[in-house]
This record gives C-alpha cells, sequence and structure tokens, in this order.
C-alpha cells in the first residue's frame, strides 16, 4: 500500500480582475493515485470550460477562466486527509 502524499507547496491567495484568469498551484509530496480534488466553497470542481485542471508529475494546477464576482470565495484542494485553501 502506497503512503499518503503531502502537500509540500500550500496554495496562495490569488487576487484577480473580472474578466481575468485565476491561476492556483499545489505541489504534493509524490506523485499519487490518490483522489486530489478542487473545490470553490464547498462545491467541487470539474475540468470544463470554465475550469483548467492539471496534473503535472507532483504539480496539481487549477485555472479559473474569465472569473466573476460570483467566483469569488475560497479554493481548496484536498487530496487524502491534507487540505489547502487559499
Amino acid at each position: 500500500k502506497e503512503s499518503a502524499a503531502t502537500i509540500v507547496e500550500m496554495l496562495k491567495d490569488v487576487t484577480s480582475y473580472e474578466g481575468e484568469d485565476a491561476v492556483f498551484e499545489c505541489r504534493l509530496s509524490r506523485e499519487t493515485s490518490q483522489d486530489a480534488q478542487w473545490f470553490l466553497g464547498d462545491v467541487p470542481l470539474q475540468s470544463n470550460e470554465m475550469n483548467e485542471i492539471k496534473v503535472q508529475g507532483t504539480r496539481h494546477t487549477l485555472i479559473l477562466r474569465k472569473v466573476t464576482l460570483e467566483d469569488c470565495g475560497s479554493i481548496s484542494f484536498k487530496v487524502g486527509q491534507h487540505t489547502s485553501a487559499a
């Protein structure tokens, strides 16, 4: 059984203007097959035309495209028992 990955680079707060993209990045201690999930408030985010979720090795990236005032709030990233929020 693989040991759980931990978050080694936490999310940083991002300020962006309406119509801009907001980019959030998190880095894990190692690559993992564990489910990693992004949230806006309590809502789980999926990769779609509004959100782009990328994984490159240990780096997990969330891009919120053309943000609006409705996108304002807490972004969190969860893997296993570990959470980072911005």
